[in-house]
C-alpha cells in the first residue's frame, strides 16, 4: 500500500512553482537525478502518471492537479505547527499573519497595525493579500492567522468580530452633476462610468446592494486596482466610484473630492475580523481584536 509523505507533497509543489524538475531540484536542495529518481518512484508507488512531461517541463495530470491541491492546502499546516512548537519551546510569543479580502481594508488595517506593533513589539507581523483558496480557505489551511473582511461567511471552526462600522458611498468630483445631491438613485448612474477594484461583480456592493436589484446597470465598467489613481480618476472626472465614506474624507480636500449617499437609506457596512476557534485564547490575537475595536468606538479611524 502506497503512503503519501510530506516530501512527496513538496516535491509536487516545487514542480509546480518552478516548472521544471532542474528549478524544482535546485529549489529543494537536491541534485536533478535525485528528483527524477523521486519523481518516478512515486508515479510508479501510486500507479497514476501525475505529470505530463512537455520538453523539460512538467504539467500536472489530473490526479497531479489533485495532489497538488492537497500540497497548498496541508504544506502550510506542517510548517504553522512546526513554527508554534519551536515559539513553545523557545518561549517567543510567535507571529501574526493577516490576510485581507478588501482593497480598503488595507488603509484601515495600517491604522490598527502601527499601535499594536508598538504595544506587542516580540510578535512579529505579517500581511498577505493573495491566497491559494481565498481568505476562508486561507484560515482553514494556516496561511494566515486572521482575516479582514467586510463580508464574513459564518462557518464551523471559524470565529468573526465586527471591529468598525463605516457607510459604503458615492465618490465624485466636486464639479459633477450629483456633488450636492442628497442621495443618488440607481438610475442616476445608468450613463456613468464606474471605477471599481477588480473584483468580480458579485462581490462589489455597489452592484448587489443598489444597482442590480434596480435592473441598472452603469454605461462602463472601468477596474482599477490602486486607490489613489481611482480616486484621481473621479477627481479628473473621468467617472464614480464607491467607496467607504471615511476613506473619502481623508482624501477630500487634496482631491475637490465629496461623497454622496447610496440611496435614501445609505448601505452600512463593517469591517470584521476571522480567526480559527481554536486560536481564540492567543492573547497576542484577542489583543489585536481588542485594538481594531477601539477604533469602532470613535466617529472614524483615525487619520495617519
Amino acid at each position: 500500500m502506497t503512503h503519501l509523505d510530506r516530501s512527496h507533497l513538496a516535491i509536487i509543489r516545487a514542480v509546480d512553482q518552478h516548472g521544471s524538475l532542474t528549478a524544482a531540484a535546485e529549489h529543494l536542495h537536491l541534485t536533478q537525478s535525485a528528483l527524477s529518481h523521486a519523481v518516478r518512484k512515486l508515479e510508479a508507488q501510486l500507479g497514476v502518471a501525475i505529470w505530463y512531461r512537455e520538453g523539460r517541463s512538467l504539467r500536472p495530470t489530473q490526479a497531479g492537479e489533485y495532489l497538488l491541491a492537497v500540497a497548498h492546502r496541508l504544506l502550510p499546516q506542517f510548517a504553522h505547527a512546526e513554527a508554534r512548537l519551536r515559539q513553545f519551546a523557545q518561549g517567543e510569543r510567535g507571529a501574526l499573519r493577516i490576510g485581507i479580502e478588501c482593497h480598503p481594508c488595507y488603509q484601515w488595517l495600517l491604522k490598527v497595525v502601527a499601535p499594536y506593533l508598538d504595544a506587542w513589539p516580540d510578535v512579529d507581523v505579517d500581511v498577505k493579500q493573495e491566497f491559494q483558496f481565498g481568505g476562508i480557505g486561507a484560515l482553514f489551511g494556516h496561511e494566515i492567522d486572521l482575516l479582514v473582511t467586510p463580508d464574513p461567511l459564518y462557518t464551523r471552526g471559524l470565529r468573526f468580530e465586527p471591529v468598525f462600522d463605516y457607510e459604503q458611498v458615492l465618490v465624485v468630483g466636486k464639479g459633477h452633476r450629483l456633488c450636492h445631491a442628497p442621495f443618488v438613485e440607481p438610475a442616476q448612474l445608468a450613463e456613468e462610468t464606474l471605477i471599481t477594484y477588480p473584483v468580480a461583480i458579485d462581490r462589489l456592493d455597489i452592484y448587489t446592494r443598489f444597482l442590480l436589484p434596480a435592473g441598472i446597470r452603469p454605461k462602463r465598467h472601468k477596474p482599477i486596482e490602486t486607490t489613489d489613481i481611482m480616486l484621481q480618476m473621479v477627481a479628473g472626472g473621468r467617472g464614480v466610484a464607491a467607496l467607504p465614506r471615511w476613506l473619502v474624507e481623508e482624501h477630500a480636500q487634496r482631491l475637490d473630492l465629496t461623497s454622496v449617499p447610496l440611496g435614501a437609506q445609505g448601505i452600512a457596512k463593517q469591517i470584521f475580523l476571522g480567526i480559527r476557534q481554536a486560536d481564540a485564547d492567543i492573547d497576542y490575537l484577542r489583543a489585536f481584536i481588542a485594538l481594531a475595536r477601539t477604533l469602532r468606538d470613535r466617529a472614524e479611524p483615525p487619520t495617519a
